[in-house]
């Protein structure tokens, strides 16, 4: 296999197939070695969380699935951490998109004027460019139709989508005594245009609390799999 491109926390092999093999990493995003799944830089490295990102990678793509939501799931291998997946290209150069049900984090940064921190928010969806130089700029819907980085409908398909996808993630954490804060995913398009979930769906990309307190997440991990 060809290695096509490595990221912070996976590298991506090019298949004999047409497909792609994601190789899940133990390494975690966040600032002087604590973790955040906001931050556009590696924080730390946690022994078997892309074991466990990959569990719940495969967990929730196959339930998604199975909502009729379009994914790039095909199968995973946990004894290689590897998952095969649909081909899709990004939007621009990579995009990722935030659902918000509390106010925290990036967000309460930038408005913690209006706002009370942890606040409840109405599944809010914010998306920003991956590009770690300009520390992943926001941008609005507007300004990625003008930019030509997607079109409206496409946009509109996203934020359904992720809305969708997040109270799917919600209410499996609920039923575990677990309250998801916010949550980042990735979505690409087929050769069609047609929107895709990409990426993983893991404890490593989303902020959940019990009881008041925050979760890392390998401890999220052992939670809900316990």
């Amino acid at each position: 296999m060809k290695l096509i491109y490595t990221g912070k926390t996976k590298n991506v092999f090019e298949m004999e197939n047409g497909h792609y093999l994601l190789k899940f990493k133990d390494d975690c995003t966040g600032t002087d070695g604590v973790f955040d799944p906001g931050a556009n830089s590696i924080g730390l490295t946690i022994d078997g969380v892309g074991d466990v990102n990959l569990r719940m990678s495969i967990y929730f793509f196959e339930k998604i699935n199975a909502a009729g939501i379009k994914t790039h799931f095909v199968s995973a291998d946990l004894a290689e951490t590897t998952m095969e997946v649909l081909p899709a290209k990004v939007f621009g150069n990579g995009l990722e998109v935030i659902c918000r049900h509390k106010a925290v984090g990036s967000f309460f940064r930038r408005y913690g004027e209006y706002i009370a921190e942890g606040a409840d928010l109405p599944a809010y969806v914010e998306t920003t460019f991956k590009n770690d130089d300009l520390g992943d700029p926001l941008v609005t819907r507007d300004g990625l139709i003008v930019l030509g980085v997607m079109t409206g409908e496409q946009y509109d398909e996203i934020k359904r989508m992720t809305q969708q996808i997040t109270q799917i993630v919600a209410d499996d954490l609920k039923a575990k005594g677990l309250t998801l804060y916010d949550i980042k995913f990735e979505f690409g398009y087929d050769a069609d245009g047609k929107v895709m979930l990409i990426d993983e769906i893991a404890s490593g990309n989303m902020r959940v609390y019990k009881d008041g307190k925050y979760i890392d997440p390998m401890t999220l991990s052992q939670l809900f799999f316990a």
